[in-house]
């Protein structure tokens, strides 16, 4: 059986991760499951959205801006840390995979790497400048305003990327082709 194909989207919320790996789904010449981190977000009972064991959403402000830190515990990472295993198990059954993710943990890009590493595995950046993740941000009126400010100077530390894309300026369906094109999907 050929190696399992697993692209990673990585990038603040309200970036398009999910709606590039929607539009990927369409595209690509063969399968692709896309697992979303809110899927297993959702899977943690609701008292552990503000807890320390969970996840702590702290509001607080930076050179006068709002900011959302993150505040991660250990049934969050034991969670994540699940959520990349399932990956792995997942690929290792021949799946091909597009992970959608936020890095806030250190870490995570080598967890992956060792466990996909039989599989050929792609990391994808995608960017887009700081104003228009907040505009995006207030616009969804799902996310604390703050999160994407916190977020930014975070998720992207110490990734080397294969790929990346700013969709500021390419619609979903661009920045998928793009991933296409430049993986031979």
């Amino acid at each position: 059986m050929p190696a399992s194909r697993v692209i990673i989207l990585n990038g603040v919320g309200s970036v398009g991760k999910s709606a590039t790996a929607r539009a990927l789904q369409t595209m690509t010449a063969t399968p692709f499951l896309h697992v979303p981190m809110d899927a297993f977000l959702e899977m943690l009972p609701d008292a552990l959205l503000s807890h320390p064991d969970g996840l702590l959403f702290e509001p607080a402000t930076e050179d006068g801006m709002p900011i959302v830190a993150i505040r991660t515990g250990p049934v969050f990472a034991r969670a994540m840390r699940g959520m990349r295993h399932a990956c792995a198990a997942m690929a290792a059954q021949g799946n091909n995979l597009i992970i959608d993710e936020v890095f806030i943990e250190p870490g995570v890009t080598d967890a992956y790497r060792e466990l996909l590493r039989d599989c050929r595995l792609h990391l994808v950046g995608l960017f887009a400048p700081l104003e228009v993740l907040e505009a995006r941000e207030r616009a969804r009126g799902d996310r604390e305003i703050g999160l994407a400010r916190w977020q930014y100077g975070r998720v992207h530390r110490d990734v080397d990327y294969d790929l990346k894309i700013d969709t500021a300026s390419a619609a979903a369906t661009e920045c998928a082709q793009l991933i296409c094109d430049a993986f031979g999907l």
